[in-house]
């Protein structure tokens, strides 16, 4: 698969898809670009508008049987004229052929909610955001390939189509994995997916300030590989010499070595606390992206279909998340260090945290953020 290019006009390129692939790499392609520049995910931000408006015009073409074979034998022009034309076979996202203005139009013709409702429509009505990362044995979602070393493999997608379900909830994956979403590779099946070799390997004395080995992420904040923000990869391993994280890419063998700050873990959080909507109280949701101007996560909401933008005293992370300190005034000598959720206490909206194996705190809920 080549690399997407989002300022051409050709669908297949939008995509980073050669002419003849089939609708499983369309498929693959669409959902990992939409996933990425999701309006949601990237609040306030134009180009990740236009770019999600982009590679939905693009997949509402090429996954259509008949509008693909025009667009093949006649471009842009044959695309119209087959929208504006009176026969209309079904086929690939059927019922998304007759967008205002024609979206074979030609790069814009796809308004941004026309694209939030193709977008709906492709995943089936699931959660978009729940199931990126559901890899095998960890909730049963359709997964995304590491290479080899991570024991998975295979299709992302299974047998065919989004099956319905979560594309985005597999940011997290299944339960009993603490804060964040592991790779399969990290669980039962021991290294490179052969079984018993886990128990084989020499114990690691645990670290309560480092993001866990196999912990999905995505990437913000980086500068001279700005192209790469957004995209989603799994923690291979730290070095603590450098104090960064050895990343591999989706659908990828490269890696890149990371800051603590150039990594969003995606996880399972709790809402709490809300006064102006206590209907959200309880509801459990996936955090999407963290705006630090705003100070808050943006989440989505599986079971009510929506997002909400929360400040981190209304959001409880799960046990096990590893998270930085902030914002405490009384021993600011703990600001900017790491460490691991224990436990939630209730009555009071704190955290016990570890910070090492012989020293645990309690702080503000607010004082934890990813």
């Amino acid at each position: 698969m080549v690399a997407p290019n989002l300022n051409s006009k050709d669908y297949y390129q939008i995509l980073g898809c050669s002419r003849n692939a089939d609708e499983s790499a369309l498929k693959k392609a669409y959902r990992k670009l939409a996933v990425k520049w999701h309006p949601d995910k990237n609040p306030d931000s134009q180009e990740a508008t236009t770019n999600f408006q982009k590679v939905s015009e693009a997949y509402a073409t090429l996954s259509d049987t008949k509008k693909r074979q025009m667009y093949d034998q006649y471009g842009e022009e044959g695309v119209k004229a087959h929208e504006a034309g009176a026969d209309m076979p079904g086929g690939g996202m059927g019922g998304f052929g007759g967008f205002p203005g024609g979206h074979g139009g030609g790069m814009g013709g796809m308004s941004p909610e026309e694209a939030q409702q193709f977008f709906a429509h492709a995943f089936g009505g699931g959660d978009p955001f729940g199931g990126m990362f559901g890899m095998g044995g960890m909730g049963g979602g359709p997964g995304i390939r590491f290479s080899s070393s991570m024991g998975g493999g295979g299709d992302p997608f299974g047998g065919g189509g989004f099956g319905g379900g979560d594309p985005f909830s597999a940011f997290l994956g299944g339960g009993g994995m603490g804060g964040s979403m592991r790779g399969s590779g990290m669980g039962g099946r021991g290294m490179r997916g052969h079984p018993g070799m886990r128990s084989s390997m020499p114990s690691v004395a645990k670290q309560y300030d480092v993001i866990p080995q196999g912990t999905i992420v995505s990437l913000k904040g980086l500068v001279n590989k700005s192209n790469l923000n957004g995209d989603r990869g799994v923690v291979k391993q730290y070095i603590s010499q450098s104090k960064r994280y050895v990343v591999e890419l989706e659908d990828s063998d490269e890696t890149l070595s990371v800051k603590p700050e150039n990594l969003l873990q995606h996880v399972h959080v709790r809402i709490h606390d809300i006064q102006s909507q206590p209907e959200l109280n309880g509801e459990t949701g996936t955090i999407i992206t963290w705006c630090p101007d705003k100070v808050r996560y943006s989440i989505y909401v599986a079971s009510l279909k929506k997002f909400v933008s929360l400040k981190p005293c209304n959001v409880v992370l799960d046990s096990g998340t590893v998270a930085k300190v902030t914002g405490v005034e009384s021993k600011p000598e703990l600001n900017g260090r790491w460490g691991t959720i224990k436990n939630w206490v209730s009555e009071s909206n704190k955290y016990d945290v570890q910070l090492s194996s012989n020293q645990i705190i309690r702080l503000k809920v607010e004082n934890m953020i990813l």
